[in-house]
């Protein structure tokens, strides 16, 4: 066992809503069986805006940050022989934690576990609970034993790497919970990162035509770049109706994947999107029970499957991190803002489309910058 309490960390804490605090932790021992990750790079998304705002707020001072990208720095020898990795080794921190051993963890559903679930995910754990540091937000992470890593690819930037997570989503959401197959006609609703990720996914499942949905000016580069990532057609439904456009180029969808955010009249869109005997992925957050438009006998009539998605797991982490080293499709070329953890609370607004900049597809911390 070693000890690394002469050492100190520097991290964000939020404290309460839009109030992000710098503090100072100790380094914490590390026992046989947890380690230390040097964080090099964490990416920011919408859950870490409503955590900021206070809409995901739960109460307590946290370290936020669940796409953490690190260097392992030291951990013990079960640590290191359960998780299959060397200190020195770059890996991506999953955001669920495992027990490893419950029916949920058996089974792979490892977000379901028994002993942790949705209660404590990396990025959204107490601040008092030592060692304090739970979050992305900070120069190192404290690597729990049921902790989940994954090994980078060699010659992969930190700063893309931490695309494993929305492009993990897109691949788990785009394609294997619709099943999509060779031929198959997509509608993804959202052209935010994850969105272009379920493009990437149904393109390389051989899907026959995508259209990609977005809304008003602020969508407008990232419809553009969703045209670069392959699309065949973009909407936005501020100005046009998608279904309409959609059976001029093609025909209604065999898969709708909504992963729009705070838009409740999506749920009627993407149902009418989908052809008789289709399926409507549902794995964005309307952030309200209002569902403008959305009649449930359609769902009936059209003898839809609905289907709802939470996370992601590690099959899809894997081949998203293959993906991004492989360089085949330009996710590292996407509109991209990098930030030192000073940052953080600017970036944040302006990816919300709250601040003074325009919002980048992909903003990231840095928090060694």
């Amino acid at each position: 066992m070693s000890s690394r309490g002469r050492d100190r960390a520097r991290a964000l804490v939020l404290e309460a809503p839009g109030r992000l605090v710098a503090r100072s932790f100790d380094l914490p021992p590390v026992g046989d069986d947890d380690g230390l990750l040097r964080v090099e790079a964490c990416g920011l998304c919408g859950t870490d805006h409503e955590q900021f705002t206070g809409a995901l707020f739960p109460g307590f001072a946290f370290v936020p940050g669940h796409e953490v990208v690190g260097t392992v720095e030291a951990a013990g020898p079960e640590a290191l022989e359960r998780w299959g990795v060397q200190v020195g080794d770059r890996v991506a921190v999953e955001v669920f934690q495992s027990c490893r051993t419950c029916d949920a963890c058996r089974r792979g559903e490892y977000r379901r576990c028994s002993r942790h679930g949705l209660a404590d995910m990396i990025g959204f754990v107490p601040a008092e609970r030592p060692p304090g540091l739970w979050g992305g937000y900070a120069t190192h992470l404290h690597l729990p034993p049921d902790a989940l890593l994954l090994p980078v690819p060699d010659g992969l930037d930190p700063v893309v790497a931490t695309l494993f997570n929305p492009l993990g989503a897109g691949i788990r959401w785009g394609r294997s919970v619709p099943a999509t197959t060779s031929g198959d006609v997509v509608a993804v609703l959202g052209p935010g990162i994850r969105g272009l990720s379920a493009l990437v996914a149904a393109r390389d499942a051989g899907a026959g035509f995508v259209l990609v949905t977005g809304r008003g000016e602020r969508d407008r580069p990232r419809l553009d770049a969703a045209l670069r990532f392959g699309a065949d057609a973009v909407v936005d439904v501020g100005a046009d109706d998608p279904v309409a456009v959609l059976r001029r180029a093609s025909r209604l969808a065999d898969v709708v994947v909504d992963v729009t955010a705070k838009a409740p009249a999506a749920l009627a869109q993407a149902v009418a999107l989908a052809r008789p005997g289709g399926t409507v992925v549902l794995a964005g957050t309307r952030g309200s029970e209002d569902t403008p438009g959305f009649s449930p006998d359609t769902v009936v009539y059209k003898e839809l499957r609905l289907v709802g998605a939470l996370g992601v797991d590690a099959p899809a982490y894997l081949e998203a991190l293959a993906l991004l080293a492989s360089g085949r499709h330009p996710f590292a070329d996407v509109s991209r803002r990098t930030v030192p953890l000073e940052g953080v609370a600017d970036l944040l607004a302006d990816m919300a489309g709250e601040g003074s900049a325009p919002p980048p597809l992909h903003g990231v911390v840095v928090p060694g910058a």
